[in-house]
């Protein structure tokens, strides 16, 4: 039994294009959200510490037409839309395009490797509102995260890899490996897999390494200080370990699949001076982006979904 979809559509968060998108995408961002403005102002100055502008948008473009050329290696001929939860291309103007073109049934990928309301239920609801609210009649189904496919996992690995080989040799088996995740509510976090999710992919990737130390933590708190979020912050983390002596340690954002904000500012720059003003050299291992091996794995979990969708 197999499924036949005519189109994938590929989910994200979106970004700033450019300096004169940044307050405005805030603005989407912050709506009907109580989000003080100094905390406005730190983001947008995070934006521009970065250049100006998101690569999120650039990248998942590119994550995308990488996807639809692998496909074509299954057989498959399937357009790759691409959705943004906050900025252009918006979700509702995609759906639109694709209404346009005749697409009925899509396949939709999150770009989250983990499952949250935040990371993932509201890229649902914002496609059943776009779809809603034009009255249009396409049918979505949405393939299942890829935190534990091993290409996924070997990508991850490799790109910790290339920053192992920077470490003076004699220091690698000492030098702790950090895997972060963007922070969400401990009320989130308990009515979701993503912590479960979390600890399975930096288990894999540490496998894979047959690194011994390594942990996680988590990055880019926001919202309301009074609530509890996931522990430990990188930061924190980072700090703990100088004074144990540690002098280098390896990051690595997987809870991202590309570059952007939270990956470039909060541990390319923000986590990297603390580790410095502590003493620790501090070595970002990337995303995966669009590596051929993660975007190998997309191919071959659609290719699964299609195939065998009664194990799904």
């Amino acid at each position: 039994m197999t499924k036949a979809f005519d189109a994938v559509l590929m989910l994200a968060f979106g970004g700033p294009y450019s300096t004169e998108d940044i307050y405005p995408f805030l603005r989407v961002v912050t709506q009907g959200r109580r989000i003080p403005t100094e905390r406005i102002e730190e983001v947008a100055h995070h934006y521009m510490a970065i250049g100006g502008k998101s690569p999120i948008n650039e990248i998942t473009l590119k994550q995308a037409k990488a996807l639809e050329l692998r496909l074509k290696d299954y057989g498959y001929e399937l357009p790759v839309y691409v959705g943004m939860r906050n900025w252009y291309p918006f979700i509702s103007e995609t759906i639109t395009e694709m209404s346009k073109r005749g697409i009925k049934r899509a396949l939709g990928i999150i770009m989250s490797p983990f499952q949250c309301d935040a990371s993932w239920n509201q890229y649902q609801r914002s496609v059943k509102e776009a779809l809603d609210k034009g009255n249009i009649n396409i049918e979505v189904e949405y393939l299942p995260p890829v935190f534990d496919h091993p290409l996924f996992v070997e990508s991850c690995a490799e790109k910790v890899y290339e920053r192992f080989l920077e470490l003076p040799p004699e220091e690698l088996t000492n030098t702790p490996l950090l895997f972060t995740a963007h922070s969400i509510p401990i009320r989130m976090a308990e009515e979701s897999p993503y912590t479960e999710q979390f600890k399975t992919l930096a288990s894999s990737i540490a496998r894979k390494l047959k690194h011994q130390i390594w942990m996680i933590a988590y990055q880019s708190r926001s919202g309301n200080p009074m609530d509890p979020w996931l522990e430990p912050d990188i930061c924190d983390v980072i700090r703990e370990l100088a004074k144990q002596g540690v002098k280098y340690t390896v990051v690595q954002p997987i809870g991202f699949l590309c570059d952007h904000v939270e990956v470039l500012y909060d541990i390319g720059i923000e986590a990297k001076e603390v580790a410095e003003e502590s003493g620790v050299r501090l070595l970002r291992a990337n995303t995966v982006n669009d590596d051929p091996k993660f975007i190998h794995a997309l191919a071959e979990s659609v290719h699964s979904y299609i195939t065998e969708p009664q194990t799904r």
